[in-house]
């Protein structure tokens, strides 16, 4: 029995990419995944700025370093890479005819810049009027800063997310911390990713494009959920607590014999049964701890006793025990022990694919799970300029000689 192609939901969709480090790249390589062909333009002779960011880099067969990056390499695949100077007025008439012969552009250039190209918006819906163009900045298109250059760090610190991420002030190690990703880069990916599904369902309704302008501070702002609320419905910033819950107890981290686990107690039921599964009955039947309001008022006596308790068990074991006992726990799990988990490995979270360099390159399979038009890994993140030739023949009809000859001027 033949098995059947598997079928692309974005299929029919071109983006021309012309983004580069991790937001714009992350919402690009979500259409890759889903069918779309992306067309990813670098600059020639560097390229994307992550493909520097190293070590570490791919190694290929024989364990020796590539000039792959692994950042680069986390956001780039499905994708064909062009080499293109769109300084020049020819690498811009370039991007011009990819332009009319795609459905979607991608850009996170500073505000303005790829106007004085002709490569912005309103230059490119008059040759495409039904294209969609997604702007991603820092700042936006608007407001005071909209011209200031916007990074990660900054904006995880400006948009409020440190101010409640991290110790308590009064506890060793208290203070601001930022997150172990760049999170505000990546929500804006997955932002932008909605946004320009939406679009495309829009246009294919009412043959209408559009602009979507994308800011990192924006998502920052709007992806701190329920914080956000409390504070609009109490007037009182939260601050940070760690690991640990403002309103419940036990609700946080713990060290155990050999590493840390998570006790996520929700009721008292749950309470009870986790101190007898460590040998404190004790610590239920003193009033002071048998409800969540006086483990919340007598916390900082009762948190120390409890982590005395847990230190006398391992990290499986209390997991074991917890489980049994129907109380929510869970490991702190390093990477090595994440791509172990049997969920993960049953849930194919890790993807092998073959690189030119003639290694295997070992990437992060999507999330998203779909019957009829699953994420697809055709194509390992490309090499620089690895499809120039491939693109400019098959999408834009130049010849191997005109090629050539915009390779001996620097074009591409």
């Amino acid at each position: 029995m033949t098995d059947l192609p598997v079928k692309k939901a974005l299929g029919h969709i071109r983006v021309l990419d012309l983004t580069r480090v991790l937001a714009g790249p992350w919402c690009a390589q979500n259409l890759a995944d889903l069918g779309a062909d992306v067309i990813k333009v670098e600059r020639p002779g560097a390229g994307d700025d992550t493909r520097s960011w190293g070590p570490p880099y791919l190694r290929d067969a024989q364990g020796k370093d590539t000039s792959e990056a692994a950042y680069y390499l986390a956001a780039n695949r499905n994708k064909r890479s062009v080499t293109l100077d769109i300084a020049s007025s020819e690498g811009q008439q370039i991007v011009r005819e990819l332009a009319r012969q795609s459905d979607v552009v991608l850009e996170n250039y500073k505000v303005g810049q790829l106007k004085k190209y002709g490569l912005d918006y309103d230059s490119l819906k008059k040759e495409k009027p039904d294209l969609v163009y997604c702007s991603i900045t820092g700042f936006g298109q608007s407001g005071p800063y909209a011209q200031r250059a916007g990074y990660d760090f900054i904006i995880q610190g400006m948009g409020g997310f440190m101010s409640i991420t991290g110790e308590r002030d009064d506890q060793p190690g208290g203070g601001p911390q930022k997150a172990g990703v760049a999170i505000s880069d990546l929500m804006t990916g997955m932002y932008a990713t909605i946004a320009v599904m939406a679009a495309l369902t829009h246009r294919d309704r009412t043959g209408e494009g559009q602009y979507i302008d994308m800011a990192l501070l924006d998502v920052q702002v709007a992806m701190l959920a329920n914080m956000n609320t409390n504070y609009l419905a109490s007037g009182n910033p939260p601050h940070r607590w760690g690991n640990a819950h403002p309103n419940i107890v036990p609700y946080q981290t713990f060290p155990t014999a050999d590493g840390h686990i998570i006790v996520a107690v929700g009721n008292d039921g749950q309470y009870r049964r986790f101190v007898e599964a460590g040998g404190r009955p004790d610590l239920f039947a003193d009033e002071r701890f048998a409800t969540n309001p006086m483990r919340v008022r007598h916390r900082d006596i009762l948190v120390p006793l409890l982590a005395e308790m847990v230190k006398t068990k391992t990290k499986q074991e209390w997991i074991d025990a917890l489980e049994s006992a129907g109380v929510p726990c869970g490991p702190i799990n390093n990477l090595d022990e994440v791509f172990e988990n049997p969920q993960v490995v049953a849930r194919e979270l890790r993807v092998d694919l073959p690189h030119p360099t003639g290694a295997q390159v070992k990437l992060v399979g999507s999330p998203m799970k779909m019957s009829a038009t699953p994420p697809r890994y055709d194509m390992p993140p490309p090499l620089l300029g690895q499809h120039t030739d491939e693109v400019l023949r098959d999408v834009l009809g130049r010849s191997a000689e005109q090629v050539e000859e915009l390779r001996k001027k620097g074009i591409v």
